[in-house]
């Protein structure tokens, strides 16, 4: 097991911790790495860069410009294996929920998280990025249509 830090990338503040996680799986670390944005306790954060310390990998971030952060879906009280796919539409604050999957394990999350594409019903769709909201216990994969 390992230790996961999120810290805010600002030299000028000494790059706080935001959140620190003991114990917690390499392959999860991974499928957060693979993530472009962060969201906990209602803020959302952009991933700048991660890095590998001696004893903890480290994950920079910096709060993103969001016009609003919140779903309407009740949070997941299952376990944090669940993705969305949401359509991303340009311009917009509410990104509609296409589909959701459940990974078998974190490595079967970043194989989803990592891909380009993703098939649902017949139709193919291009990600433009990823997130973890850690407060709904989701990762999200945000995609536009491909026609």
């Amino acid at each position: 097991m390992a230790k996961l830090e999120y810290r805010l990338l600002s030299e000028v503040e000494g790059y706080p911790i935001l959140y620190y996680y003991e114990n917690i799986d390499c392959s999860e670390i991974i499928a957060r790495l693979a993530c472009d944005y962060f969201v906990k306790d209602a803020v959302t954060y952009e991933k700048i860069s991660g890095a590998r310390e001696i004893t903890t990998y480290v994950i920079y971030v910096k709060k993103a410009e969001v016009q609003d952060n919140s779903l309407p879906q009740p949070p997941n009280t299952k376990n944090i294996l669940r993705l969305e796919l949401r359509q991303f539409l340009e311009n917009s604050s509410y990104y509609p929920e296409v589909a959701v999957f459940e990974p078998k394990d974190n490595l079967d999350m970043l194989l989803y998280l990592q891909s380009d594409f993703l098939y649902w019903l017949g139709q193919e769709w291009r990600k433009t990025s990823t997130e973890l909201d850690e407060d709904r216990k989701v990762y999200i994969v945000y995609a536009t249509p491909m026609n």
